[in-house]
Protein backbone atom coordinates (compact mmCIF):
# COMPACT_ATOMS: atom_id res chain seq x y z
CA UNK A 1 0.00 0.00 0.00
CA UNK A 2 2.81 2.45 0.30
CA UNK A 3 3.12 4.01 -2.74
CA UNK A 4 5.76 6.96 -4.20
CA UNK A 5 4.70 9.31 -5.47
CA UNK A 6 1.54 9.49 -2.89
CA UNK A 7 -1.12 9.19 -5.07
CA UNK A 8 -4.49 11.63 -4.81
CA UNK A 9 -6.80 8.99 -3.03
CA UNK A 10 -6.42 5.61 -2.33
CA UNK A 11 -9.36 3.24 -0.28
CA UNK A 12 -8.67 -0.05 0.58
CA UNK A 13 -11.48 -2.40 1.22
CA UNK A 14 -11.16 -5.24 3.38
CA UNK A 15 -8.19 -6.94 4.42
CA UNK A 16 -7.65 -9.33 1.22
CA UNK A 17 -6.00 -9.64 -1.70
CA UNK A 18 -6.77 -10.94 -5.14
CA UNK A 19 -3.60 -13.43 -6.55
CA UNK A 20 -2.27 -13.45 -9.68
CA UNK A 21 -1.40 -16.87 -11.40
CA UNK A 22 -0.71 -18.69 -14.37
CA UNK A 23 -4.14 -18.35 -15.50
CA UNK A 24 -4.05 -14.24 -15.20
CA UNK A 25 -4.80 -12.97 -18.77
CA UNK A 26 -4.20 -9.21 -19.63
CA UNK A 27 -7.09 -7.49 -21.78
CA UNK A 28 -5.97 -4.66 -23.76
CA UNK A 29 -8.44 -2.11 -25.55
CA UNK A 30 -7.22 -0.28 -28.26
CA UNK A 31 -4.55 2.75 -27.43
CA UNK A 32 -3.66 1.04 -24.57
CA UNK A 33 -0.67 -0.97 -26.71
CA UNK A 34 2.51 0.77 -25.62
CA UNK A 35 1.19 0.27 -21.81
CA UNK A 36 0.28 -3.25 -22.40
CA UNK A 37 3.89 -4.28 -24.10
CA UNK A 38 5.85 -2.78 -21.28
CA UNK A 39 3.00 -4.49 -18.80
CA UNK A 40 3.49 -8.06 -20.58
CA UNK A 41 6.78 -7.57 -20.49
CA UNK A 42 7.78 -6.36 -17.41
CA UNK A 43 5.63 -8.22 -15.15
CA UNK A 44 6.18 -11.08 -17.02
CA UNK A 45 10.18 -11.42 -16.62
CA UNK A 46 9.43 -10.92 -12.75
CA UNK A 47 6.85 -13.06 -11.67
CA UNK A 48 7.26 -15.59 -14.63
CA UNK A 49 3.30 -15.57 -15.48
CA UNK A 50 2.57 -15.68 -18.98
CA UNK A 51 -0.44 -12.80 -18.71
CA UNK A 52 -1.46 -14.28 -22.12
CA UNK A 53 -3.64 -11.56 -24.33
CA UNK A 54 -7.19 -12.52 -23.29
CA UNK A 55 -11.18 -10.58 -23.03
CA UNK A 56 -12.16 -8.45 -20.92
CA UNK A 57 -15.23 -10.44 -19.73
CA UNK A 58 -14.71 -12.93 -17.27
CA UNK A 59 -12.40 -13.01 -13.92
CA UNK A 60 -8.62 -13.14 -13.34
CA UNK A 61 -7.90 -10.44 -15.46
CA UNK A 62 -5.95 -7.59 -15.71
CA UNK A 63 -7.99 -4.77 -18.29
CA UNK A 64 -6.27 -1.78 -19.72
CA UNK A 65 -9.05 1.30 -20.93
CA UNK A 66 -8.90 4.58 -21.94
CA UNK A 67 -12.73 5.59 -20.70
CA UNK A 68 -13.83 8.84 -21.90
CA UNK A 69 -14.88 9.81 -17.88
CA UNK A 70 -11.06 9.31 -16.71
CA UNK A 71 -9.95 11.91 -19.84
CA UNK A 72 -12.69 14.17 -17.90
CA UNK A 73 -12.12 13.71 -14.90
CA UNK A 74 -8.25 13.19 -14.16
CA UNK A 75 -6.73 14.33 -17.29
CA UNK A 76 -4.09 12.84 -19.55
CA UNK A 77 -1.99 11.91 -17.34
CA UNK A 78 -4.20 10.44 -14.57
CA UNK A 79 -5.52 7.18 -13.85
CA UNK A 80 -7.95 4.93 -12.16
CA UNK A 81 -7.12 1.34 -10.62
CA UNK A 82 -9.51 -0.86 -8.99
CA UNK A 83 -8.41 -4.32 -7.64
CA UNK A 84 -11.54 -6.32 -6.78
CA UNK A 85 -12.12 -10.19 -6.45
CA UNK A 86 -12.79 -9.42 -10.30
CA UNK A 87 -9.79 -8.60 -11.44
CA UNK A 88 -7.70 -5.56 -11.71
CA UNK A 89 -9.15 -2.12 -13.71
CA UNK A 90 -6.70 0.02 -14.59
CA UNK A 91 -8.15 3.53 -16.84
CA UNK A 92 -6.32 6.07 -17.90
CA UNK A 93 -7.33 9.40 -18.85
CA UNK A 94 -4.91 9.39 -22.14
CA UNK A 95 -2.05 7.04 -22.85
CA UNK A 96 0.52 8.43 -20.25
CA UNK A 97 -1.59 8.02 -17.17
CA UNK A 98 -2.29 4.24 -18.25
CA UNK A 99 1.31 3.93 -18.25
CA UNK A 100 1.51 5.97 -14.42
CA UNK A 101 -1.52 3.61 -13.52
CA UNK A 102 0.50 0.69 -14.72
CA UNK A 103 3.97 1.87 -12.42
CA UNK A 104 1.25 2.14 -9.24
CA UNK A 105 0.27 -1.25 -10.28
CA UNK A 106 3.39 -2.97 -10.12
CA UNK A 107 4.25 -1.17 -6.75
CA UNK A 108 1.37 -2.82 -5.12
CA UNK A 109 2.82 -5.67 -6.31
CA UNK A 110 6.07 -5.99 -4.19
CA UNK A 111 9.48 -4.96 -4.45
CA UNK A 112 9.40 -8.31 -6.17
CA UNK A 113 7.91 -7.20 -8.83
CA UNK A 114 10.95 -5.12 -9.80
CA UNK A 115 13.25 -7.22 -10.35
CA UNK A 116 14.32 -9.18 -13.98
CA UNK A 117 13.90 -12.56 -13.34
CA UNK A 118 11.10 -14.68 -11.48
CA UNK A 119 12.61 -15.61 -7.60
CA UNK A 120 11.52 -19.01 -6.40
CA UNK A 121 8.18 -19.75 -4.01
CA UNK A 122 6.96 -16.15 -4.60
CA UNK A 123 3.06 -15.20 -4.51
CA UNK A 124 1.44 -12.67 -6.67
CA UNK A 125 -1.06 -10.61 -4.67
CA UNK A 126 -2.48 -7.22 -5.05
CA UNK A 127 -4.59 -6.01 -2.33
CA UNK A 128 -8.02 -4.91 -2.79
CA UNK A 129 -7.72 -0.69 -3.56
CA UNK A 130 -9.42 1.78 -5.52
CA UNK A 131 -6.73 4.39 -6.45
CA UNK A 132 -7.71 7.53 -8.30
CA UNK A 133 -4.63 9.72 -9.14
CA UNK A 134 -3.25 11.70 -11.42
CA UNK A 135 0.20 14.58 -11.51
CA UNK A 136 0.51 18.43 -10.10
CA UNK A 137 2.69 19.16 -12.64
CA UNK A 138 3.16 18.64 -16.24
CA UNK A 139 6.90 18.72 -16.22
CA UNK A 140 8.26 16.47 -13.73
CA UNK A 141 12.41 16.54 -14.95
CA UNK A 142 15.90 15.20 -14.46
CA UNK A 143 18.88 16.74 -15.59
CA UNK A 144 21.51 14.41 -16.31
CA UNK A 145 25.08 15.78 -17.22
CA UNK A 146 26.57 13.59 -19.42
CA UNK A 147 29.26 16.12 -20.84
CA UNK A 148 31.53 15.54 -17.46
CA UNK A 149 31.11 12.38 -17.02
CA UNK A 150 30.02 10.26 -19.65
CA UNK A 151 27.28 7.80 -19.22
CA UNK A 152 27.27 5.09 -21.48
CA UNK A 153 24.13 4.61 -23.56
CA UNK A 154 22.98 1.43 -21.35
CA UNK A 155 23.44 3.59 -18.46
CA UNK A 156 20.49 6.13 -20.04
CA UNK A 157 18.22 3.22 -20.83
CA UNK A 158 18.41 2.15 -17.09
CA UNK A 159 17.87 6.16 -16.05
CA UNK A 160 15.14 5.45 -18.11
CA UNK A 161 13.23 2.91 -16.40
CA UNK A 162 14.32 4.28 -12.95
CA UNK A 163 12.54 7.79 -13.78
CA UNK A 164 9.26 5.91 -14.87
CA UNK A 165 8.94 4.15 -12.07
CA UNK A 166 9.04 7.33 -10.51
CA UNK A 167 6.58 8.88 -12.37
CA UNK A 168 9.07 11.52 -13.94
CA UNK A 169 8.56 12.56 -17.58
CA UNK A 170 11.29 14.54 -19.00
CA UNK A 171 15.11 13.66 -19.41
CA UNK A 172 17.01 16.80 -19.93
CA UNK A 173 20.68 15.33 -21.38
CA UNK A 174 23.19 17.95 -20.65
CA UNK A 175 24.83 16.77 -23.85
CA UNK A 176 27.71 19.56 -23.89
CA UNK A 177 30.17 21.76 -22.19
CA UNK A 178 33.65 22.70 -21.66
CA UNK A 179 34.63 18.78 -20.94
CA UNK A 180 33.49 16.84 -23.49
CA UNK A 181 30.96 16.69 -26.28
CA UNK A 182 29.02 13.40 -26.38
CA UNK A 183 26.80 13.73 -29.45
CA UNK A 184 27.74 12.63 -33.10
CA UNK A 185 26.78 15.55 -35.72
CA UNK A 186 27.41 13.81 -39.53
CA UNK A 187 28.73 17.02 -40.74
CA UNK A 188 31.19 18.41 -38.10
CA UNK A 189 32.99 14.86 -37.24
CA UNK A 190 35.88 16.36 -35.37
CA UNK A 191 33.11 17.30 -32.39
CA UNK A 192 33.65 13.73 -31.26
CA UNK A 193 36.54 13.00 -33.11
CA UNK A 194 38.42 15.78 -30.52
CA UNK A 195 35.86 16.83 -28.87
CA UNK A 196 34.49 13.77 -27.23
CA UNK A 197 37.60 13.08 -24.66
CA UNK A 198 40.07 14.57 -22.50
CA UNK A 199 43.23 13.21 -21.69
CA UNK A 200 42.92 13.48 -17.64
CA UNK A 201 40.73 14.25 -15.07
CA UNK A 202 40.18 15.84 -11.57
CA UNK A 203 39.78 14.30 -9.36
CA UNK A 204 37.02 15.86 -6.74
CA UNK A 205 36.24 19.53 -6.97
CA UNK A 206 38.32 21.48 -8.75
CA UNK A 207 40.19 22.86 -5.87
CA UNK A 208 41.51 18.89 -5.25
CA UNK A 209 44.88 18.63 -6.03
CA UNK A 210 44.22 14.91 -6.82
CA UNK A 211 43.98 13.61 -10.92
CA UNK A 212 42.58 10.55 -12.78
CA UNK A 213 45.23 10.32 -15.46
CA UNK A 214 43.41 8.00 -17.83
CA UNK A 215 41.59 9.44 -20.67
CA UNK A 216 38.26 9.64 -20.29
CA UNK A 217 35.32 10.04 -23.03
CA UNK A 218 32.75 8.54 -25.27
CA UNK A 219 29.43 10.00 -26.55
CA UNK A 220 26.62 8.59 -28.27
CA UNK A 221 25.95 7.93 -32.37
CA UNK A 222 22.88 8.83 -33.88
CA UNK A 223 21.15 5.82 -33.35
CA UNK A 224 22.32 6.12 -30.38
CA UNK A 225 20.17 8.76 -29.89
CA UNK A 226 17.32 7.66 -31.56
CA UNK A 227 17.54 4.43 -29.37
CA UNK A 228 17.23 6.47 -26.20
CA UNK A 229 14.23 9.05 -28.04
CA UNK A 230 12.64 6.09 -28.24
CA UNK A 231 12.85 3.86 -25.22
CA UNK A 232 11.60 7.38 -23.57
CA UNK A 233 8.53 7.62 -25.55
CA UNK A 234 8.01 3.90 -24.84
CA UNK A 235 7.55 5.02 -21.05
CA UNK A 236 6.18 8.61 -21.92
CA UNK A 237 8.75 10.28 -21.01
CA UNK A 238 10.03 13.12 -23.46
CA UNK A 239 14.35 14.19 -23.91
CA UNK A 240 14.81 17.41 -24.12
CA UNK A 241 18.73 17.71 -25.66
CA UNK A 242 21.09 20.83 -24.56
CA UNK A 243 24.04 22.11 -26.49
CA UNK A 244 25.32 24.81 -24.82
CA UNK A 245 25.87 28.41 -26.06
CA UNK A 246 27.61 30.95 -26.42
CA UNK A 247 29.92 29.66 -22.43
CA UNK A 248 30.77 26.07 -21.49
CA UNK A 249 32.07 25.36 -25.08
CA UNK A 250 35.59 24.68 -24.79
CA UNK A 251 35.19 21.42 -26.33
CA UNK A 252 33.94 22.57 -29.48
CA UNK A 253 36.64 24.97 -30.09
CA UNK A 254 39.05 22.12 -29.12
CA UNK A 255 37.11 20.57 -31.92
CA UNK A 256 37.30 23.07 -34.12
CA UNK A 257 39.71 26.28 -33.40
CA UNK A 258 37.84 28.71 -35.86
CA UNK A 259 34.31 29.12 -33.72
CA UNK A 260 36.72 30.69 -30.53
CA UNK A 261 38.29 34.47 -30.35
CA UNK A 262 41.69 33.66 -32.17
CA UNK A 263 42.29 37.73 -32.05
CA UNK A 264 42.87 37.07 -28.64
CA UNK A 265 43.65 33.33 -27.51
CA UNK A 266 45.88 30.49 -29.54
CA UNK A 267 42.66 28.62 -29.72
CA UNK A 268 44.47 25.72 -32.06
CA UNK A 269 46.47 24.97 -28.92
CA UNK A 270 43.23 24.49 -26.93
CA UNK A 271 42.51 21.18 -25.65
CA UNK A 272 39.29 19.39 -24.20
CA UNK A 273 39.39 20.82 -20.97
CA UNK A 274 40.22 18.56 -18.02
CA UNK A 275 39.32 20.28 -14.44
CA UNK A 276 35.74 21.42 -13.83
CA UNK A 277 34.46 25.12 -13.14
CA UNK A 278 33.80 28.00 -16.06
CA UNK A 279 36.24 28.06 -18.59
CA UNK A 280 37.30 31.59 -19.75
CA UNK A 281 37.17 30.00 -23.86
CA UNK A 282 33.84 31.07 -25.22
CA UNK A 283 32.55 31.48 -28.63
CA UNK A 284 33.38 34.05 -30.72
CA UNK A 285 30.23 36.00 -31.91
CA UNK A 286 30.36 35.63 -35.87
CA UNK A 287 27.86 34.90 -38.25
CA UNK A 288 30.85 31.87 -38.98
CA UNK A 289 29.77 30.71 -35.59
CA UNK A 290 26.26 31.04 -35.90
CA UNK A 291 26.35 29.05 -39.01
CA UNK A 292 27.92 26.36 -37.52
CA UNK A 293 25.83 25.74 -34.61
CA UNK A 294 22.31 26.01 -37.15
CA UNK A 295 24.21 22.94 -38.34
CA UNK A 296 24.62 21.50 -35.39
CA UNK A 297 20.63 22.16 -34.36
CA UNK A 298 19.82 21.02 -37.64
CA UNK A 299 21.04 17.66 -37.01
CA UNK A 300 19.74 17.54 -33.29
CA UNK A 301 16.45 18.76 -34.31
CA UNK A 302 16.10 15.50 -36.96
CA UNK A 303 17.15 13.29 -34.15
CA UNK A 304 14.65 14.69 -30.82
CA UNK A 305 11.49 15.21 -33.34
CA UNK A 306 8.73 17.58 -32.11
CA UNK A 307 6.10 14.60 -31.76
CA UNK A 308 2.83 14.46 -29.88
CA UNK A 309 4.55 14.57 -26.32
CA UNK A 310 4.06 18.31 -24.95
CA UNK A 311 7.53 19.21 -24.48
CA UNK A 312 9.27 17.64 -27.40
CA UNK A 313 9.12 20.86 -29.12
CA UNK A 314 11.94 22.51 -26.46
CA UNK A 315 15.58 22.54 -27.29
CA UNK A 316 18.14 23.87 -24.34
CA UNK A 317 20.80 26.36 -25.59
CA UNK A 318 22.37 26.41 -22.28
CA UNK A 319 23.16 30.65 -22.14
CA UNK A 320 24.81 30.28 -18.11
CA UNK A 321 28.15 31.26 -16.89
CA UNK A 322 29.46 32.91 -20.04
CA UNK A 323 32.65 35.15 -19.21
CA UNK A 324 32.82 37.93 -20.98
CA UNK A 325 36.78 39.40 -21.16
CA UNK A 326 37.78 37.57 -24.04
CA UNK A 327 34.74 39.77 -25.56
CA UNK A 328 36.29 42.85 -24.02
CA UNK A 329 39.56 42.50 -25.48
CA UNK A 330 38.66 40.98 -28.57
CA UNK A 331 38.76 43.39 -31.50
CA UNK A 332 36.41 40.99 -33.49
CA UNK A 333 34.02 40.80 -31.01
CA UNK A 334 34.10 45.00 -30.18
CA UNK A 335 33.52 45.53 -33.30
CA UNK A 336 30.68 42.89 -33.23
CA UNK A 337 28.83 45.23 -30.32
CA UNK A 338 29.25 48.57 -32.42
CA UNK A 339 27.42 46.98 -35.57
CA UNK A 340 24.62 45.54 -33.60
CA UNK A 341 24.39 48.72 -31.64
CA UNK A 342 24.38 47.32 -28.46
CA UNK A 343 25.07 48.53 -25.05
CA UNK A 344 27.95 45.91 -23.93
CA UNK A 345 28.94 42.37 -24.02
CA UNK A 346 26.34 40.96 -21.76
CA UNK A 347 23.79 42.50 -24.81
CA UNK A 348 25.89 40.68 -27.15
CA UNK A 349 25.30 37.20 -25.10
CA UNK A 350 21.50 38.61 -25.09
CA UNK A 351 21.71 38.56 -28.67
CA UNK A 352 23.41 35.53 -29.74
CA UNK A 353 20.79 33.95 -27.42
CA UNK A 354 18.26 36.09 -29.46
CA UNK A 355 19.33 34.64 -32.53
CA UNK A 356 18.56 30.87 -31.82
CA UNK A 357 15.54 32.01 -30.34
CA UNK A 358 13.93 32.99 -33.70
CA UNK A 359 16.25 30.50 -35.56
CA UNK A 360 13.97 27.63 -33.26
CA UNK A 361 11.08 29.23 -33.63
CA UNK A 362 11.13 29.87 -36.92
CA UNK A 363 11.02 25.84 -37.07
CA UNK A 364 8.10 25.45 -34.96
CA UNK A 365 9.96 24.57 -31.68
CA UNK A 366 10.56 26.55 -28.35
CA UNK A 367 13.86 27.79 -27.08
CA UNK A 368 14.72 27.10 -23.05
CA UNK A 369 17.74 28.25 -21.44
CA UNK A 370 19.63 29.12 -17.92
CA UNK A 371 17.99 31.99 -16.30
CA UNK A 372 21.02 34.19 -17.42
CA UNK A 373 19.14 34.21 -20.47
CA UNK A 374 16.76 36.92 -19.27
CA UNK A 375 19.39 39.21 -19.47
CA UNK A 376 18.00 41.07 -22.66
CA UNK A 377 15.15 40.06 -23.35
CA UNK A 378 13.51 36.61 -25.00
CA UNK A 379 10.80 36.14 -27.60
CA UNK A 380 6.88 35.30 -26.05
CA UNK A 381 7.80 31.70 -26.93
CA UNK A 382 10.98 30.66 -24.97
CA UNK A 383 11.21 28.91 -21.27
CA UNK A 384 13.30 29.97 -18.51
CA UNK A 385 15.23 26.87 -16.08
CA UNK A 386 15.49 28.57 -12.77
CA UNK A 387 18.55 27.22 -11.73
CA UNK A 388 19.99 30.32 -9.04
CA UNK A 389 17.50 30.15 -6.77
CA UNK A 390 13.94 31.13 -7.42
CA UNK A 391 14.56 34.89 -8.65
CA UNK A 392 14.81 34.01 -11.92
CA UNK A 393 11.84 32.12 -12.32
CA UNK A 394 9.78 34.71 -10.56
CA UNK A 395 10.99 37.02 -13.22
CA UNK A 396 10.66 34.78 -15.96
CA UNK A 397 6.67 34.10 -15.00
CA UNK A 398 6.47 38.02 -14.33
CA UNK A 399 7.25 38.30 -17.63
CA UNK A 400 4.94 35.73 -19.21
CA UNK A 401 7.69 33.22 -19.69
CA UNK A 402 6.98 29.38 -18.99
CA UNK A 403 9.35 28.38 -15.84
CA UNK A 404 10.93 25.00 -15.02
CA UNK A 405 11.63 25.40 -11.27
CA UNK A 406 15.39 23.55 -10.22
CA UNK A 407 16.87 26.14 -7.54
CA UNK A 408 20.44 25.04 -7.39
CA UNK A 409 19.71 25.84 -3.14
CA UNK A 410 16.78 22.67 -3.20
CA UNK A 411 17.40 20.35 -5.75
CA UNK A 412 20.85 19.64 -7.23
CA UNK A 413 21.00 16.03 -6.18
CA UNK A 414 24.85 16.30 -6.73
CA UNK A 415 25.51 18.21 -3.28
CA UNK A 416 25.70 16.44 -0.15
CA UNK A 417 23.88 14.62 1.99
CA UNK A 418 24.52 14.86 4.78
CA UNK A 419 26.92 17.17 6.97
CA UNK A 420 28.63 14.17 8.38
CA UNK A 421 32.61 13.65 6.88
CA UNK A 422 31.97 10.00 5.61
CA UNK A 423 29.82 11.51 2.36
CA UNK A 424 31.51 11.29 -0.76
CA UNK A 425 33.19 14.24 -2.16
CA UNK A 426 31.34 16.43 -0.26
CA UNK A 427 30.32 19.41 -2.51
CA UNK A 428 27.78 21.98 -2.09
CA UNK A 429 24.91 22.21 0.23
CA UNK A 430 23.66 20.12 2.78
CA UNK A 431 20.58 19.11 1.49
CA UNK A 432 18.62 15.77 3.46
CA UNK A 433 15.86 13.60 1.96
CA UNK A 434 13.84 15.46 4.43
CA UNK A 435 14.89 19.17 3.09
CA UNK A 436 14.23 17.82 -0.71
CA UNK A 437 10.76 16.51 0.62
CA UNK A 438 9.77 20.31 1.60
CA UNK A 439 10.73 21.45 -1.54
CA UNK A 440 8.33 23.71 -3.20
CA UNK A 441 8.17 24.55 -6.86
CA UNK A 442 6.04 27.73 -6.60
CA UNK A 443 6.86 30.85 -4.70
CA UNK A 444 4.22 32.38 -2.89
CA UNK A 445 5.11 35.68 -4.63
CA UNK A 446 3.26 34.68 -7.94
CA UNK A 447 -0.22 35.45 -8.06
CA UNK A 448 -2.65 32.97 -9.47
CA UNK A 449 -1.97 33.98 -13.29
CA UNK A 450 1.98 34.01 -13.56
CA UNK A 451 2.00 30.13 -11.25
CA UNK A 452 0.62 29.53 -14.19
CA UNK A 453 3.99 30.18 -16.09
CA UNK A 454 5.34 27.28 -13.93
CA UNK A 455 5.29 23.93 -15.87
CA UNK A 456 6.95 22.05 -13.42
CA UNK A 457 10.10 21.29 -11.40
CA UNK A 458 13.46 19.48 -12.47
CA UNK A 459 16.08 17.97 -10.15
CA UNK A 460 19.77 18.19 -11.58
CA UNK A 461 22.51 15.92 -11.49
CA UNK A 462 26.02 16.96 -12.66
CA UNK A 463 28.27 14.76 -13.03
CA UNK A 464 31.67 17.09 -11.77
CA UNK A 465 32.36 14.56 -9.08
CA UNK A 466 30.53 11.59 -10.11
CA UNK A 467 32.35 9.09 -12.12
CA UNK A 468 30.45 5.95 -12.89
CA UNK A 469 26.89 4.85 -12.36
CA UNK A 470 27.90 4.10 -8.80
CA UNK A 471 28.14 7.29 -7.81
CA UNK A 472 25.42 8.71 -9.71
CA UNK A 473 22.81 6.26 -7.89
CA UNK A 474 24.09 7.37 -4.68
CA UNK A 475 23.67 11.44 -4.91
CA UNK A 476 20.17 10.93 -6.68
CA UNK A 477 18.88 7.79 -4.91
CA UNK A 478 16.71 8.04 -2.45
CA UNK A 479 16.41 11.86 -2.79
CA UNK A 480 14.75 11.24 -6.32
CA UNK A 481 11.34 9.59 -4.23
CA UNK A 482 11.68 12.39 -2.72
CA UNK A 483 11.72 14.87 -5.57
CA UNK A 484 9.40 12.67 -7.70
CA UNK A 485 6.67 13.30 -4.96
CA UNK A 486 7.08 16.95 -4.47
CA UNK A 487 6.74 16.98 -8.60
CA UNK A 488 3.12 14.43 -8.83
CA UNK A 489 1.77 14.34 -5.72
CA UNK A 490 -0.81 17.81 -4.20
CA UNK A 491 1.15 18.43 -0.79
CA UNK A 492 0.71 20.63 2.19
CA UNK A 493 2.94 23.74 2.16
CA UNK A 494 6.53 22.88 3.35
CA UNK A 495 6.41 23.39 6.96
CA UNK A 496 3.03 21.40 7.30
CA UNK A 497 4.02 17.59 5.13
CA UNK A 498 3.94 14.92 7.14
CA UNK A 499 7.70 13.82 6.79
CA UNK A 500 7.26 10.80 8.99
CA UNK A 501 4.86 9.08 6.42
CA UNK A 502 6.93 9.96 3.67
CA UNK A 503 9.66 8.26 5.59
CA UNK A 504 6.97 4.64 6.29
CA UNK A 505 6.67 4.53 2.65
CA UNK A 506 10.11 4.87 2.18
CA UNK A 507 10.52 1.60 3.96
CA UNK A 508 8.40 -0.18 1.22
CA UNK A 509 10.76 1.81 -1.88
CA UNK A 510 14.36 0.75 -0.41
CA UNK A 511 13.34 -2.85 -1.17
CA UNK A 512 12.19 -1.78 -4.63
CA UNK A 513 15.63 0.43 -5.21
CA UNK A 514 17.52 -2.79 -3.83
CA UNK A 515 15.25 -4.73 -6.91
CA UNK A 516 16.48 -2.46 -9.22
CA UNK A 517 19.86 -2.66 -8.54
CA UNK A 518 20.03 0.97 -7.38
CA UNK A 519 23.05 2.00 -5.26
CA UNK A 520 21.51 4.53 -3.14
CA UNK A 521 22.59 6.36 -0.07
CA UNK A 522 21.16 4.30 2.97
CA UNK A 523 19.16 5.74 5.41
CA UNK A 524 22.25 5.50 8.24
CA UNK A 525 24.64 6.95 6.01
CA UNK A 526 27.48 5.77 3.59
CA UNK A 527 28.64 2.46 3.08
CA UNK A 528 32.51 1.83 3.54
CA UNK A 529 32.59 1.10 -0.36
CA UNK A 530 30.54 4.37 -1.26
CA UNK A 531 33.11 6.71 0.71
CA UNK A 532 35.56 8.49 -0.92
CA UNK A 533 38.24 9.60 2.14
CA UNK A 534 40.90 12.03 0.97
CA UNK A 535 38.85 13.29 -2.00
CA UNK A 536 38.38 16.74 -1.30
CA UNK A 537 34.75 18.79 -2.40
CA UNK A 538 33.77 22.13 -1.61
CA UNK A 539 31.42 22.37 1.38
CA UNK A 540 29.56 25.55 2.27
CA UNK A 541 26.16 26.48 3.60
CA UNK A 542 26.28 30.39 2.08
CA UNK A 543 25.09 31.74 -1.18
CA UNK A 544 25.98 29.12 -3.86
CA UNK A 545 28.88 29.65 -6.21
CA UNK A 546 28.68 29.26 -9.89
CA UNK A 547 28.46 25.38 -11.06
Amino acid sequence: MHVIPKPGRMTEHAASFLELGPRTALAAEAGTERTERWLRATLTQATGLPLAPGGADGNDVIRLSLPADAARDLGAEGYRLSVTPRGVDLAGGGPAGLFWGAQTLRQLLGPDAHRRAPLPGRRWRLPQVHVEDSPRFRWRGLLLDVARHFIPKEGILRQLDLMAAHKLNVLHLHLTDDQGWRIEIARYPELTRTGSWRARSKFGHRASPLWDERPHGGYYTQDDIREIVSHAAERHITVVPEIDVPGHSQAAVAAYPGLGNTDVVDTAALTVWDTWGISPNVLAPTDATLRFYEGVFEEVLDLFPAQAAEFSAFVHVGGDECPKDQWRRSPAAQARVRELGLADEDALQAWFIGHFDRWLAARGRRLIGWDEILEGGLAPGAAVSSWRGYAGGIAAARAGHDVVMCPEQQVYLDHRQAAGEDEPVPIGHVRTLEDVYRFEPVPPELTGDEARHVLGTQANVWTEALEDQARVDYQTHPRLAAFAEVAWSTLPPPEQRDYADFERRMADHYPRLDALGVAYRPPGGPRPWQRRPGVLGRPFDGPPPNR
